[in-house]
């Protein structure tokens, strides 16, 4: 209900009810959040409870929890993605015209770009090949490519036992899948469906290497990958550290909003 409808329903003036709003019912006026999703109660409730489970593995022993977490996810990376409206935003006189810029959508170019990784850095990256799609058993040999890989990069890490993370999707839970993920001998930590607010890969570093490449032109798919491994090989040891710890604040946000989403 905007102000100008209560004027016409109650014949106060504009000011006035501005000032009722303001000073005596102590509102104000805010954006709307999106969110994924539209939670159900239930969904809530498994968010609450799974959230919880993971709060309990995770502070009984953080550096144990920390020293065995892997997790994954894919995404699409576009060969030109538009900076946004703050990002463009720039210097001028008072004097100066406003400077304009024309409205451009992604390009339809994009790589898919799957990236395993953990609290040192990234263990493995792969990149779908064009005509291909992501299956359980495209997703099971990539399973067991990561367990080679985490042999090879991180000694010991297989001995002291993975405990690994992935979302909800299709491919992930695929019954061939599954089974890769126990003959690899991983431990798979639960993760509630439609919570993007509770992964990593999502709420942490695909925005920050998305945010990197917004505004550059790559002129085929060999270009954004070379980018994309820029990106991810110059961030220090701590840039992924505090995306893996920062799963500790979210879950236990998310108990005390009873299973809503997590914005910060």
């Amino acid at each position: 209900m905007t102000i100008r409808h209560l004027v016409e329903l109650t014949g106060i003036s504009y000011g006035s009810i501005q000032r009722i709003l303001t000073d005596e019912l102590h509102m104000k006026k805010v954006s709307a959040r999106w969110v994924p999703r539209m939670l159900t109660a239930e969904q809530k409730k498994i968010r609450c409870e799974i959230s919880k489970s993971n709060l309990e593995k995770f502070q009984t022993d953080p550096e144990t929890f920390l020293r065995r977490f892997v997790t994954m996810d894919e995404s699409w990376i576009h060969h030109f993605d538009p900076e946004t409206k703050q990002q463009s935003m720039t210097w001028k006189r008072a004097s100066s015209p406003t400077p304009k810029k024309f409205k451009v959508a992604s390009s339809a170019g994009k790589v898919m770009a799957s990236v395993f990784w953990d609290a040192e850095g990234v263990i493995m990256i792969e990149y779908l090949e064009k005509g291909t799609t992501i299956t359980g058993s495209y997703y099971a040999d990539q399973i067991r490519r990561l367990r080679e890989a985490i042999k090879e990069k991180r000694r010991g890490k297989l001995r002291a036992g993975i405990l690994f993370h992935q979302d909800n999707a299709p491919p992930h839970k695929a019954g061939v899948a599954m089974a890769a993920i126990r003959d690899s001998g991983f431990e798979l930590l639960e993760h509630p469906p439609y919570s993007p607010d509770l992964a990593p890969s999502d709420f942490y570093l695909f925005p920050r290497l998305k945010e990197d490449l917004r505004g550059n032109k790559f002129l085929n798919d060999g270009e954004v990958m070379a980018a994309v491994e820029a990106f991810l090989e110059g961030q220090e040891k701590d840039f992924f550290f505090k995306g893996i710890r920062s799963l500790e604040k979210r879950w236990s946000k998310c108990v005390d909003l009873e299973g809503d989403y997590v914005e910060k």
